[in-house]
């Protein structure tokens, strides 16, 4: 399932919080940083399953994309930490 965010947070914030929240907060379904770069990270979980997303800066907000096949539930979860921007998204 692909999942997406608007957020006021910068990119390498969102990253920098994924990992911590998958590693901490959800201990049944933890996942791992397994490949990452400036604007991507690929955890590894449960069976080998994976989370991987993106984010991209454009017009003052950071657009997150999360995409897995197990991890729907902490996905959701994840997202809906990150700070909605004030306005409607578009």
């Amino acid at each position: 399932m692909i999942q997406h965010a608007v957020t006021t947070l910068p990119g390498p914030e969102v990253l920098a919080r994924v990992k911590q929240f998958f590693a901490e907060r959800v201990p049944l379904w933890a996942a791992f940083p397994e490949k990452e770069g400036p604007s991507w990270i690929v955890l590894r979980g449960q069976g080998g399953e994976e989370v991987a997303l993106a984010v991209v800066h454009a017009d003052g907000v950071t657009r997150v994309r999360a995409s897995t096949l197990l991890f729907d539930q902490p996905v959701s979860r994840f997202l809906s930490t990150l700070p909605a921007p004030a306005g409607p998204a578009a």
